[in-house]
């Protein structure tokens, strides 16, 4: 047995090894195979029978195993070429409510095309570069389905495919116009100084940052929101001489509050829903699975994970009074700018 292998977990299944029907142990090792002119390093899961010894021939692997290790060894392959794997393929298509078959018509493609892309088949660099497109740009996906129209041989399915993709175009089109007026706020902040931690706003990565907590915190809300960002920011600065996501904070009465907070609230990727509670409107910060948002590195988690863990078991009220206590707090004024450079006296 592979000493890099990892026990996943036991099934009751027959043995084609043995020939009996037992628990068999479901595991994961890293192998390598070549793909085309590149060697890669892939997550294998395959079978062991425990009725054997480990110096017989224990190791087997079902049909439907065997294609999902070859699919993930393409997919290391696509990603070290910056090619889009099977599950983002997937997600374009989805987007946009399409089966494999409607999307290869929609490109203009053979029928099955999407549906080997998805499997089994590597794209080559022409049509990848055409999928990112249509997925970046709905008008653009508009345009490929009109084009492509005689492909659809239904064409009530066809209408409501052409309903659905005028829809999104307007959802995108708002969508630009909030991260336009959330970024249109940060114009006198372009210098990169303590007052936005020498970096420019980074609305990617503020989403990342955003949904990780909201699935960390079942209960958050939007003031509660706003002071872990800050600290986020904050510590960042503090540990590797930058903010995480380039916001600006401002002295409000609640406490640090991010310049273009409401423009904030209004972007796609935050699912916010209006709760009412003392005949008082809050917003709960849900979070959004659904939308693909750029992924953070191990030494970002670690920051915003030291920040949640410290503030898990506080209530709104609790965390704007800790925050009120904050030397920056006393030391600066109602709408003016804390400085990061505050962050080296900070509470954490």
């Amino acid at each position: 047995m592979s000493n890099n292998s990892i026990l996943l977990e036991k099934e009751l299944r027959e043995c084609p090894i043995c020939g009996k029907e037992h628990e068999i142990e479901k595991r994961k090792r890293i192998e390598q195979i070549k793909i085309k002119d590149l060697i890669v390093n892939y997550d294998e899961i395959y079978y062991i029978c425990t009725n054997v010894s480990d110096d017989e021939d224990n190791e087997f692997v079902s049909a439907g195993m065997m294609d999902r290790n070859l699919l993930e060894a393409k997919d290391v392959y696509r990603k070290e070429k910056g090619l889009l794997t099977s599950k983002e393929i997937k997600q374009i298509r989805k987007k946009y409510g399409l089966t494999q078959a409607e999307f290869s018509f929609l490109l203009g493609l053979g029928e099955v095309t999407i549906t080997r892309y998805e499997k089994k088949l590597i794209q080559d660099e022409t049509y990848d570069k055409i999928m990112r497109l249509v997925y970046e740009d709905s008008l653009l996906a508009l345009d490929y389905l009109k084009e492509n129209k005689d492909k659809f041989k239904n064409e009530q399915r066809y209408e409501k495919i052409e309903e659905n993709i005028k829809r999104i175009v307007v959802q995108d089109a708002e969508e630009y116009f909030n991260k336009k007026e959330l970024m249109s706020k940060y114009v006198n902040f372009e210098n990169k100084n303590t007052m936005n931690g020498f970096k420019n706003i980074d609305i990617p990565k503020l989403e990342a940052v955003i949904n990780y907590i909201a699935n960390k915190n079942k209960k958050l809300y939007k003031v509660k929101l706003m002071k872990l960002l800050w600290y986020i920011d904050m510590l960042y600065y503090k540990k590797y001489g930058k903010s995480l996501t380039g916001l600006v904070y401002i002295h409000q009465k609640l406490g640090a509050l991010p310049v273009g907070f409401e423009e904030l609230m209004k972007l796609k990727s935050i699912d916010v829903k209006e709760e009412v509670k003392d005949e008082s409107t809050i917003y709960h910060i849900l979070p959004n699975n659904d939308y693909k948002v750029e992924k953070l590195s191990k030494q970002e988690k670690d920051v915003i994970d030291t920040i949640i863990n410290k503030f898990k078991d506080f209530n709104t009220n609790q965390i704007v009074e800790y925050m009120h206590n904050e030397k920056v707090y006393k030391e600066t004024n109602q709408t003016q700018v804390i400085d990061y450079s505050y962050a080296k006296n900070m509470n954490i």
